[in-house]
């Protein structure tokens, strides 16, 4: 049998896990973060919480990649560098992280559309 949540439920679980990384960072790497292409600073706040959906936000949008390699996934560390949260899914479109390009080179800019982890 699943399990299921009221949505009291998931909006409480899902404000205490933005609440966990709020002041973290999100890496983007290549597949298995065999190399991080991009660091992005999550806001003080951490972003948003619609029921199910926690919408983050960042302190900058667009930052410079610090490698090269196709963006293939993300995680998210806490504010003390702890990766709690792995296994994102990055590209240009449905993908828990959306970017403007995923073929990255060193040094270039980066822009991420949007990034929202919905509750299992």
């Amino acid at each position: 049998m699943s399990v299921n949540y009221t949505a009291a439920v998931k909006t409480a679980r899902m404000t205490a896990t933005r609440d966990h990384f709020a002041d973290g960072i999100l890496e983007i790497g290549t597949a298995g973060m065999g190399t991080v292409l991009a660091t992005f600073g999550l806001s003080v706040a951490g972003g948003s919480i619609s029921t199910d959906t926690w919408t983050l936000a960042f302190d900058n949008n667009t930052v410079s990649a610090s490698a090269a390699g196709v963006a293939a996934e993300a995680r998210i560390k806490t504010s003390g560098a702890a990766s709690d949260l792995t296994g994102l899914t990055v590209g240009t479109s449905g993908t828990d992280v959306v970017l403007d390009n995923t073929n990255i080179a060193n040094g270039q800019d980066v822009t991420l559309t949007s990034a929202a982890i919905q509750h299992a």
